[in-house]
């Protein structure tokens, strides 16, 4: 089994889900998902925003606002709609995931929702969404919430239960939140707590996923460090997000949180879709894989061929 740091597009096309969980585990933190937004006119125009996250370096790309019943990611024509998974896992030698959102009946966000982030079926944390996007050709399904939507940790540990139940075998299950989504009593320190962490744990997730320090008030390094190591302990990885516009901030600001992440001993580390509109800011993808990973890697993940 390789690390997921040394393997090529051909070697990570080839990997069974054990085998994905295994290689990013034996990669000991050096692993950058970075977040795009598909209906998003791209930085570069006519090459996707995921193309260019990987060209700096992101090793997993997670699509964002992404509807399994209209996949839309600006950049591509598919004439079938349904390849445009598969057709960006082609282009850039990644496994990708999407994000879905579980809603709980009866709750509401305590905040506004921009027009463009309205819920539309097709993101809901379903499971009938969830077997289209196997169907797709996803790697990995990350159960959070966007701002203002309303998602709470209950409709996460919920939804994980019936997605592990009926696709856990197929794809990798990533649970948590990046912020409060809209949900003020889940928010600073209680956007994730210890039994969060079990109860994500117990429902099926493979990875727990929680806000990065520095990036939500109240996240700080040694917090994180306990929850980071708790879901070790239950045999769990873990990603630190950036998910508050700081992936949009100064190469000194981001060198300083994904050092903090490193500290707490998280195995993935998260860029949001938020630099400006639609990815983290390109020479920030790069700056944080030097720091948690040094230039070798990082250069080596950017040069090598999508044809080996």
């Amino acid at each position: 089994m390789k690390r997921y740091l040394d393997c090529s597009a051909t070697e990570l096309s080839q990997m069974t889900k054990n085998d994905f969980l295994n290689s990013l585990a034996a990669s000991e933190g050096r692993i950058i998902v970075a977040e795009t937004i598909g209906i998003a006119q791209p930085m570069l125009g006519d090459v996707t925003n995921a193309e260019f996250t990987a060209s700096m370096g992101a090793d997993l790309l997670l699509l964002n606002i992404f509807d399994v019943d209209n996949p839309v990611v600006q950049g591509i024509d598919c004439e079938d709609k349904k390849e445009i998974v598969r057709r960006i896992k082609e282009l850039t030698g990644r496994k990708v995931g999407i994000n879905l959102e579980p809603v709980e009946q009866g709750v509401e966000s305590s905040v506004d929702v921009s027009s463009w982030d309205r819920l539309s079926s097709g993101r809901k944390g379903t499971l009938e969404n969830a077997i289209k996007a196997v169907e797709m050709g996803v790697d990995f399904i990350v159960l959070t919430g966007n701002p203002g939507i309303g998602v709470t940790n209950k409709a996460i540990a919920d939804t994980l239960k019936i997605f592990k139940e009926n696709i856990g075998d197929k794809v990798v299950l990533v649970a948590g939140k990046m912020h409060a989504a809209g949900i003020m009593s889940e928010a600073g320190e209680n956007i994730i707590t210890k039994s969060d962490v079990c109860e994500f744990a117990s429902a099926g997730a493979d990875i727990i996923l929680m806000p990065a320090p520095g990036t939500v008030p109240g996240i700080t390094m040694e917090y994180i460090r306990t929850l980071v190591t708790y879901a070790h302990s239950l045999k769990k990885l873990t990603l630190t997000t950036i998910g508050t516009s700081q992936e949009g901030s100064d190469t000194d600001t981001i060198k300083q949180i994904a050092l903090m992440c490193k500290m707490t001993g998280t195995d993935l580390h998260h860029l949001g879709d938020a630099g400006y509109f639609g990815m983290a800011l390109p020479e920030n993808i790069f700056e944080y894989g030097k720091v948690i990973r040094g230039v070798r890697h990082t250069y080596r993940r950017m040069a090598r061929s999508i044809k080996r």
